[in-house]
């Protein structure tokens, strides 16, 4: 079908900004983790309001570092949701620990209820996701994790820019404000902001910060832009066996405008989230994406929900009729227990998730990003509306499972 617009599911928002800090960067001489590094990692804890921020080379890097950290490992067990990217769960398995999925909510995050009743005496760590930026309900988490003695670390992979009860998440302080030992971000370049490849890994407990630091650059004490000593700048110990997670002062040169811009880009978001919804409202065969009244959702992603007891067509027909159409989507998430290789664990019947297996067949992303223009998510939101009413079922049909259904 010949497709008068095309849509690309992503495309990141790259300006003359980035472009002359990148050149600024390598025209420095110093492109491994330096003063760059050290600008971003300042900014970033003021905008979350942290009192420590450690850049990574991946939110998965951050996670990883926040278990080992935190001396989760062999024996313990780590409460985390079925409906995420499987990173999520490779770095509870990374540290040794044994993940344990809860089901998720109507909102797709991981439902309270069902965390509290998978606790055992061996979890030591809840690892909740704000799926599509939507933060999960974390005063109830915490109330659960301070009853049971328990760790929380966030994964914000999707989260950056998103405010929780008026503070932005990853907020982590000593002020007294309720917090989670670590949140983790991305800055993959399908996200908010972007600095290529990337992440950050917020805390406010300087034990913590203090070892992640350690463990993200092999276990050196002293890092590779200040380690001069009265030996000489060659000196150097090894204090623990560490990983190679730091970022780069060229991905950091990236990030210093990209968050600068950060507000602009989540206001385009929300605007244009606002506008799918007003265009997909009265289309019957799909639901909207959930949102909070007491939560700035960032809108990471605009995750449409098919009736599909309202359709002669599966999901898959669905995406196809819309690639005809030249609009690009995706599918967030297949389910953990669906994978290969976590099924069977995910199969035992304490890690069992109806609604999450319930609510993955239905589940479609829509593009929604700042550089796609208006024109486009009409277009979009129109071909949605045309597919949905042609494919209009006149009989009922089983939903799927998580049984390898895509």
């Amino acid at each position: 079908m010949n497709s008068p617009l095309q849509v690309p599911f992503h495309r990141p928002s790259i300006g003359s900004e980035e472009i002359n800090e990148v050149a600024r960067t390598l025209e420095s001489g110093w492109l491994t983790t330096g003063p760059r590094v050290k600008q971003f990692e300042q900014n970033f804890r003021s905008y979350v309001e942290a009192s420590h921020a450690l850049a990574v080379n991946s939110c998965t890097a951050g996670l990883h570092l926040a278990l080992a950290a935190l001396n989760i490992g062999p024996g313990d067990e780590v409460i985390t949701t079925p409906l995420t990217f499987c990173a999520t769960v490779n770095v509870i398995l990374h540290v040794g620990a044994t993940p344990v999925l809860a089901d998720v909510g109507l909102d797709g995050n991981l439902d309270p209820a069902s965390v509290e009743a998978r606790i055992t005496g061996n979890t030591r760590a809840i690892l909740p996701v704000h799926l599509a930026g939507l933060p999960c309900d974390m005063n109830t988490l915490w109330s659960i994790a301070g009853e049971h003695r328990l760790s929380v670390i966030e994964d914000a992979a999707h989260a950056v820019g998103s405010h929780y009860f008026g503070r932005p998440i990853g907020t982590a302080s000593a002020d007294g404000y309720r917090c989670s030992d670590a949140v983790a971000f991305s800055f993959h370049p399908t996200k908010n902001m972007t600095t290529a490849e990337g992440g950050m890994v917020t805390t406010g407990t300087e034990s913590v910060a203090e070892t992640m630091r350690l463990l993200c650059l092999h276990g050196i004490s002293k890092d590779a832009w200040n380690r001069y000593t009265d030996r000489g700048s060659w000196y150097y110990d090894v204090s623990a066996p560490g990983f190679k997670y730091n970022m780069s002062d060229v991905q950091a040169s990236i990030g210093i405008p990209q968050l600068n811009k950060l507000e602009g880009f989540i206001a385009v978001r929300q605007q244009y989230a606002q506008l799918y919804n007003e265009l997909l409202a009265s289309v019957d065969e799909v639901e909207l994406p959930p949102d909070k009244p007491h939560c700035r959702h960032a809108w990471h992603l605009y995750m449409l929900r098919l009736v599909l007891d309202k359709l002669e067509i599966g999901r898959a027909e669905f995406i196809n009729a819309l690639k005809e159409r030249g609009i690009g989507t995706s599918v967030h998430f297949i389910p953990i227990p669906m994978h290969k290789f976590f099924r069977d664990f995910a199969g035992r019947p304490e890690n069992q998730c109806p609604r999450a297996c319930e609510l993955y067949p239905r589940l479609i992303s829509l593009p929604l990003y700042p550089a796609m223009t208006e024109e486009q998510l009409e277009y979009t939101a129109r071909a949605v509306t045309e597919i949905a009413h042609k494919a209009r079922k006149h009989k009922l049909v089983a939903v799927g499972s998580c049984s390898g259904q895509s």
